[in-house]
């Protein structure tokens, strides 16, 4: 029988990451058609609303209800304005490790948003689910997943030699993929032992997150 995670939402002082909604079509259109994600990530260039409704109405629950992890749409706690997503996948339910992976809208970010959010979903990994292992991997020019990464305690384990093929632009205003290595960070229970507190101080949010099992 496949492991699943609960259909569950996290809250922080600023945050809410919740499944996502039909209603979120429009956002997510528009947070994924920003340059750097196409950059980064392996998102259809250009991406169009069939793509995120395909996205929220399928490919999210799925990841769910498959076992292969959890899609979280993050939020803000006093707009409800879609600033970005967390995604749990590649999960091994022997040894409790998944991947967490990120997308900030590009009218969110410099708000701390991106390592807020990780860091709850962590959180709720390591103490409700009780989870051992937590990686994320990032592109080697990808300094600001960099950042993140560090901000939240993790330690880098090493790099991945010509492992991902991001996107670069072109003369032409098209887009080019280039080989690029990937470099590998891992987040243990452990290693959150004074992370929330830091960020707090640093961001001015609530360290520790509720999360409410829906009765869905």
């Amino acid at each position: 029988m496949t492991s699943t995670f609960p259909d569950v939402s996290i809250s922080t002082d600023r945050l809410v990451l919740r499944p996502f909604e039909e209603a979120d079509v429009p956002s997510l259109t528009e947070m994924m058609r920003d340059e750097l994600v196409a950059a980064w990530t392996t998102v259809p260039v250009p991406y169009r609303d069939a793509d995120a409704r395909e996205f929220i109405l399928r490919r999210a629950p799925a990841v769910r209800t498959e076992g292969e992890g959890i899609v979280f749409a993050v939020a803000e706690f006093l707009t409800q304005r879609l600033v970005g997503l967390v995604k749990l996948d590649h999960t091994d339910w022997r040894i409790l490790g998944a991947e967490v992976g990120y997308v900030t809208a590009p009218w969110a970010r410099g708000e701390g948003y991106a390592s807020e959010s990780v860091l709850a979903v962590a959180q709720w990994l390591f103490q409700d689910q009780k989870f051992e292992r937590l990686e994320l991997r990032t592109a080697a020019d990808n300094t600001a997943a960099q950042q993140v990464a560090q901000k939240l305690g993790c330690i880098s384990e090493g790099v991945l030699r010509n492992a991902w093929i991001a996107r670069t632009r072109t003369e032409d205003g098209g887009w080019a993929e280039i080989r690029t290595d990937l470099l590998v960070w891992s987040l243990l229970p452990e290693d959150l032992d004074g992370i929330p507190e830091q960020l707090a101080d640093a961001g001015g949010y609530a360290p520790y997150p509720d999360w409410l099992h829906s009765p869905r």
